[in-house]
């Protein structure tokens, strides 16, 4: 495969939302025929003691710890899978050194605010837009007191539940949009890719929830590299390898849609990116099944992706091959560490919303991100 121009697409490798995980499975168990490296099973043997004396506090479920283990030696596996199949190890003097270099550029050449245009508020109800499109916060900046006293907890109706899963699937919709090859691509700049949110959210007949929210300044919120998240749109062009988070939330009917997406600029074949297609009809083929998509590729990655939900098979954005060609050793493993990043956070993330459950708490939703987190180092 000949080198392209890989400048102008992306890998959509964290495109399934939380609001779309309604059918998650969990990773399956290692496979007999790929054998963890001594280094890995050692250290999980004492994960639980090693990594809970971290902490001074008692902590209520980890009185019971066989789930946040037994994710552990998952999370374990994939990523020596991973590293397997990159030539990597821990103990390895190439993995050493990339992740040294790594973080040697990121402490020399750190991402700077760039300059960005002043906040364009809307306007006040009009016709277009009545009382109800606003959030409370949307001219003032100011959230005001709580609606309920803070040991209460809303209980919502099924016309609520509706609303929100209405809000969620434009939301989603919304995130697809803006991480189009077409839309996040090296040379444009977090601010147009904010400009373009706000439009199609506006066009979508909903309110795009940061902006003004406690001031904040934007419509989404774009973190690339080192930020962590929460990022202010501005003026900085992307760059290949960019790795790049959007946060879409948008408001619709008195509710919030809220999902996000991780980005690597750049990693993706070109003759795979060039029939996305960006269709602008607010969500709706979203309720139609995975066979009406026009493509019938497959994306093919390294064998240790999970291929649990994503790609999402209800994604309108065809996603494809990874970039396979690289201009120099030191492009090759950016991104490749890049990928792997992504790779921990989505399998973080997964674990994370597998923990969620009636009468479950925060912690242990906690657990089980800090347990991926902890396998991938």
């Amino acid at each position: 495969m000949t080198s392209r121009n890989v400048g102008q697409h992306l890998s959509l490798l964290a495109k399934r939302s939380i609001t779309k995980s309604s059918h998650y499975q969990p990773s399956p168990s290692p496979s007999p025929s790929i054998i963890l490296p001594p280094y890995y099973n050692n250290k999980s043997q004492h994960h639980y003691q090693n990594r809970r004396s971290k902490s001074s506090g008692s902590i209520p479920f980890l009185t019971n710890n066989t789930t946040e283990n037994e994710i552990y030696e998952r999370a374990s596996h994939n990523a020596a899978s991973f590293d397997s199949y990159y030539h990597l190890t821990k103990q390895d003097t190439l993995f050493s050194t990339w992740r040294q270099r790594q973080k040697s550029s990121t402490l020399s050449n750190p991402v700077k605010p760039y300059p960005r245009t002043p906040v364009q508020l809307l306007h006040p109800p009009d016709a277009l837009h009545p009382p109800s499109f606003f959030p409370p916060y949307a001219h003032s900046g100011h959230i005001g007191p709580p609606s309920l006293p803070h040991d209460h907890v809303l209980i919502h109706d099924s016309d609520s539940i509706s609303r929100m899963r209405k809000a969620a699937q434009l939301a989603r919709h919304l995130l697809d949009k803006i991480c189009s090859p077409h839309v996040a691509k090296a040379g444009m700049t977090t601010e147009a890719i904010d400009e373009i949110l706000r439009s199609a959210a506006l066009e979508c007949g909903a309110y795009p929830s940061p902006l003004n929210y406690h001031s904040f300044p934007k419509s989404v919120c774009s973190s690339i590299n080192e930020v962590v998240c929460h990022g202010i749109p501005d003026q900085r062009p992307l760059e290949l390898g960019d790795v790049v988070s959007f946060d879409v939330s948008c408001y619709l009917d008195g509710v919030h849609g809220d999902n996000c997406a991780t980005v690597i600029i750049g990693d993706v074949q070109e003759e795979d990116g060039d029939d996305c297609d960006d269709a602008d009809d607010c969500g709706a083929e979203e309720e139609k099944s995975a066979s009406s998509s026009p493509s019938s590729k497959t994306l093919e990655t390294h064998p240790s992706t999970p291929q649990k939900d994503w790609p999402s098979k209800d994604n309108n954005q065809l996603l494809h091959h990874l970039k396979t060609h690289f201009s120099s050793d030191e492009e090759e493993e950016k991104f490749v560490t890049a990928r792997r990043l992504v790779q921990s956070a989505l399998e973080a993330r997964d674990e994370g919303v597998a923990a969620c459950k009636p009468g479950g708490c925060l912690s242990e939703v906690g657990g089980a991100i800090h347990a991926v987190s902890d396998a991938y180092g």
